[in-house]
């Protein structure tokens, strides 16, 4: 019976019908095995064969079967829908004269396989067609006694010759259903590619994130002290300035320990929050600035990476916008959310010339965002920090 060959593309098609790839599990070699066995044994037993009369006639139709049978391993892609249709109408009537004009010999294979072929090759209406015909010329032959062998074979044998095609049919509907699968498999392994390469640009803006909140902390605090020193080696006052340099130094050591909370913060290591946002007070001169409201609780490890960074980028801005003014940190526990309150009074020393990166902000409300919180930030216009900054990230949870 048929082989099996790449299903026709008529219509919205895969690539898979429409290029030059093998049909997975199949050996184009063991393929041609049937093809090879109808010839050699059409060749081995139909008769007569000849340069004259009967014999050329019957040689000339055995030669055009058998590059119709062969044409079949041509790949679908090379053949278009109408010339196929010419060539298996072609072929089936020539397989039906075959059986006419050769007095013995298995003719009547051209038929089967080539009509097997259809089912695989046309679709469903061209292909029924197509094998009605053949049984009406095969059977037809054979009933209405038009060849010599019409003695040797039933003419029922002629009307089966177009069965085949539901084998052909059930072969196409199977190999659509692998190409199905296929595609599905691909489809679903780019979406999986896509969404790796998704992850891994959210965490490369994360370890950003988390590398310029650490180095702005800390660098902006330790540029302050440097400049006042650089500022008191002017007037003499070495104390000062052994001060300044001291407290440069203490926050150097500070950056390390901040250094380590991103180390641990990008392992996902899990962060007390209240006690690490006290550390983090302490390390920039704010002692006694917190203020925790509800009952604290443990909270997811993202929660408390982002809130860290955020309460970091905030004390940052303080230091860099507001010298000197108080800052004041509230973490509120409510039943449904918590929300980080970072608020700093005016600047009571000079400003240092020069603003930030401005990414920041831009930093604190994607990490919020990521939480599926809000975050406002703004001047603060009433109460005793009038004129200074307030930062306020509300989190879900």
């Amino acid at each position: 019976m048929p082989e099996a060959q790449n299903a026709p593309d008529h219509g919205p098609a895969s690539h898979h019908e429409a290029g030059p790839w093998p049909e997975p599990g199949e050996d184009p070699r063991v393929q041609w095995l049937p093809t090879l066995f109808v010839i050699v044994s059409a060749l081995w037993t139909v008769r007569p064969l000849g340069l004259d009369g009967r014999g050329l006639a019957v040689a000339v139709l055995l030669l055009v079967n058998c590059v119709a049978l062969a044409a079949r391993h041509l790949p679908m892609y090379k053949v278009p829908p109408r010339v196929a249709l010419v060539w298996l109408t072609a072929g089936v009537v020539a397989a039906a004269a075959l059986l006419e004009v050769s007095s013995s010999g298995a003719s009547y294979l051209f038929a089967y396989f080539l009509v097997g072929h259809i089912g695989v090759r046309l679709e469903t209406r061209p292909a029924l067609a197509l094998a009605a015909l053949s049984s009406v010329l095969c059977g037809g032959v054979l009933f209405f006694r038009l060849g010599p062998s019409h003695d040797l074979l039933p003419w029922t044998l002629g009307l089966t010759t177009g069965a085949p095609v539901l084998i052909g049919m059930l072969n196409r509907s199977r190999r659509r259903a692998v190409r199905a699968a296929i595609e599905a498999a691909e489809s679903a392994e780019r979406a999986a590619r896509a969404e790796a390469r998704t992850s891994v640009l959210t965490e490369r803006s994360r370890i950003a994130r988390d590398v310029h909140d650490v180095l702005a902390h800390s660098l902006a605090g330790i540029n302050m002290q440097l400049e006042l020193a650089d500022a008191l080696i002017d007037t003499g006052d070495l104390d000062r300035v052994r001060e300044a340099n001291k407290k440069a130094h203490s926050m150097v050591k500070e950056s390390l320990k901040q250094a380590q909370w991103t180390v641990h913060a990008l392992r996902e290591d899990a962060l007390p929050l209240v006690e690490s946002v006290t550390a983090m007070l302490e390390s920039s001169g704010h002692r006694d600035a917190l203020t925790v409201t509800g009952s604290a609780r443990d909270v997811p490890s993202p929660v408390t990476q982002n809130l860290l960074r955020i309460a970091q980028e905030a004390l940052t801005n303080a230091a860099r916008h507001a010298p000197g003014g108080a800052v004041h940190v509230e973490l509120t526990y409510a039943a449904r959310n918590m929300t980080l309150t970072v608020r700093n009074g005016p600047a009571t020393r000079r400003v240092s010339a020069g603003a930030g990166s401005g990414m920041g902000l831009i930093g604190m409300r994607e990490r919020v965002a990521l939480l599926g919180g809000t975050i406002t930030a703004g001047p603060v216009v009433t109460g005793p920090d009038e004129g200074g900054w307030k930062v306020e990230a509300v989190i879900p949870g």
